[in-house]
């Protein structure tokens, strides 16, 4: 089952297809906006993630929480996440050289809510921060990360999966 966008209820079937304009509306993906990358990984990868070294990624779900405000807005930078030729710049820019993310959640208010997500999340039970710093070098209100590990029973039912 493909994940579903809890703000329309809509599945998305890929990244890629919202990238290349096939999911749903294309304006709703044209402009600034909050978004979370979901990653499943089988078991622990080794991963160097730029300045923060060789870390070790944990077994189960993460979930990535980004922005989009810059030109372009949620569709230029979740197709950045799909190149593969990209510069390694920023700190999901690692992970997504390894691993092809699905989108979770996404919101084109305008609004600036990294954050408040990223402190969702690390409410739930069972949620940790894999790799402190990660995403969160430029973060304004102090998260420790903005990379979380979601070990939550009955996680799969949540993230649609």
């Amino acid at each position: 089952m493909s994940p579903v966008c809890p703000r329309h209820g809509q599945s998305i079937a890929s990244l890629s297809e919202l990238v290349a304009g096939r999911a749903g509306d294309i304006d709703h993906w044209a402009v600034p906006g909050t978004y979370c990358l979901h990653f499943y990984l089988g078991q622990p990868l080794q991963l160097v993630v730029g300045r923060l070294g060789l870390r070790e990624l944990p077994p189960g779900d993460l979930i990535y929480v980004g922005s989009a405000f810059g030109p372009g807005g949620l569709r230029a930078r979740l197709a950045r996440h799909l190149r593969t030729d990209k510069p390694l710049h920023w700190h999901i820019d690692f992970l997504t050289a390894c691993l092809t993310p699905g989108i979770w959640r996404e919101d084109n208010s305008g609004e600036r809510l990294e954050c408040a997500w990223v402190r969702e999340l690390l409410a739930l039970p069972g949620a940790s921060v894999p790799i402190p710093g990660f995403g969160s070098s430029d973060c304004r209100e102090g998260c420790p990360a903005h990379l979380v590990a979601l070990r939550v029973p009955g996680m799969e039912v949540m993230i649609g999966l």
